[in-house]
């Protein structure tokens, strides 16, 4: 029996990806660096430190990673601030499991700072239990320790919990702490090993409350 379950933020909660994958490319052509959905997708589900190393592996050591991060994050917080863009199905789910008593949490990569921003624009708070941001954690996906201390925080044990992840890294994170975990895809539908770590696979987060009934 399930009593909690546990939600990814960008690519899971919000329609982020898109959007940021947009800003990287705006920034990267003015730059006059080559930018693409392949290299995109090595960053999702990371930290600031595993997108950091995907970028450097790629274009070298003399990238200027410290100012596209920075001028990339500034100009997506901005578009996000002025409207997020839901993922299909979250208000539905997020309404079924409010009525029937599961407690809820978002455990993302993101910063404190960023996450609050977003969930508070996006009026998405007032449904959650609590979060855990990846700026205080040691570890980022896929270690599994943000979603081991987001069931500490819920006062579950892993085995009553469920993770829900857009990401191949988030889903080994889950795989990792023995909990649970149903992807939703995003930009991204994972490859069969990761698929195999799933409980499911599925369309949308409606098809979670199928899940669950």
């Amino acid at each position: 029996m399930k009593k909690a379950i546990i939600f990814d933020m960008d690519g899971l909660l919000i329609d982020s990806e898109r959007v940021t994958f947009e800003e990287y490319c705006l920034k990267l052509k003015q730059l006059n660096y080559e930018f693409n959905e392949d290299i995109y997708r090595r960053c999702l589900g990371k930290n600031k430190t595993g997108i950091y190393q995907v970028l450097l592996d790629h274009f070298g050591d003399s990238f200027p990673i410290d100012s596209v991060w920075d001028d990339v994050h500034v100009s997506l917080d901005h578009r996000l601030q002025q409207e997020v863009p839901l993922k299909k199905g979250i208000i539905e789910l997020l309404t079924f499991l409010k009525e029937r008593g599961y407690k809820t949490i978002v455990a993302t990569s993101s910063s404190r700072q960023r996450a609050d921003m977003i969930l508070k624009a996006a009026n998405l708070h007032h449904y959650f239990d609590d979060t855990i941001c990846g700026d205080e954690v040691t570890c980022g996906k896929p270690n599994p320790e943000i979603f081991l201390t987001a069931c500490e925080k819920l006062g579950v044990d892993p085995c009553e919990a469920l993770v829900l992840e857009d990401s191949e890294a988030g889903i080994m994170a889950a795989h990792a702490g023995n909990i649970d975990v149903i992807c939703v895809p995003d930009m991204k539908y994972p490859e069969e090993e990761f698929v195999l770590k799933t409980t499911k696979v599925v369309d949308s987060l409606l098809d979670v409350i199928d899940h669950l009934k």
